[in-house]
């Protein structure tokens, strides 16, 4: 199920399906059981990024992550960057990987996974988060470590080494969303335990949305915000 988020006040509010005109209301009626009060502490543009923190939460809940193990994240955008022990993060653009250098990743890289990744940790990493949904970075997921979590939507079917995954025991499990996960998100925003400052460095005003939505195509920043 997908839940919508939206502001009311100092409320964040999760809904379920929408009618096509819930953005445009100014209040609107939900079960309490899906309504969460943002802490004082947090501010507007820290809620906003709430959701692809839950989405990384859940996929590391996902990846039973354990202290000590070295963890391969494929895709340095917001979920990816936000699941970054060791930690190596890879990406096919620069920019992406130097905010993601920013806010935690001990390595980057744009160079062949397999033998990048090894060089950096000095062997498998135990993880991988892969955060793309593309298919050859599923496979270099594979060749690389023993526990994959999908994370990342690609194409519908793709082709699996099963042979590989056999003969080297690979986990390979799925992460949909962040059922369950936003009052741990909301904890982690109000302690402060994960900096989101290098995320919102984009604003833009409501009358100024058509250059918000331009400056997502040039793929300078992560994410961008309008003040509505």
């Amino acid at each position: 199920h997908c839940k919508i988020v939206i502001r009311v006040r100092r409320v964040i509010a999760c809904t379920y399906k929408p009618a096509p005109s819930f953005t445009s209301r100014p209040t609107v009626s939900h079960c309490s059981q899906e309504i969460f009060r943002l802490p004082e502490n947090v501010t507007f543009d820290e809620a906003a990024m709430l959701e692809p923190l839950a989405v990384a939460v859940h996929a590391c809940r996902r990846a039973e992550i354990e202290v000590g193990e070295s963890v391969l994240v494929q895709g340095a955008g917001s979920v990816g960057t936000l699941c970054m022990m060791t930690i190596v993060i890879t990406d096919l653009e620069q920019r992406k990987l130097d905010v993601a250098k920013t806010v935690g990743a001990d390595h980057t890289s744009v160079e062949d996974v397999k033998r990048s990744v090894i060089n950096c940790l000095k062997c498998e990493p135990d993880v991988t988060i892969e955060c793309t949904g593309a298919q050859s970075c599923l496979e270099s997921s594979i060749s690389v470590t023993g526990r994959i979590v999908m994370v990342g939507l690609g194409h519908p079917r793709v082709e699996v080494p099963l042979i590989n995954c056999c003969l080297r025991e690979v986990d390979i499990r799925g992460s949909f969303r962040f059922a369950n996960e936003y009052p741990t998100s909301l904890n982690l925003l109000a302690s402060k335990k994960v900096d989101i400052s290098r995320f919102t460095s984009a604003h833009y005003k409501l009358e100024q949305v058509a250059e918000a939505l331009q400056r997502t195509q040039k793929g300078d920043v992560v994410k961008v915000f309008v003040q509505c």
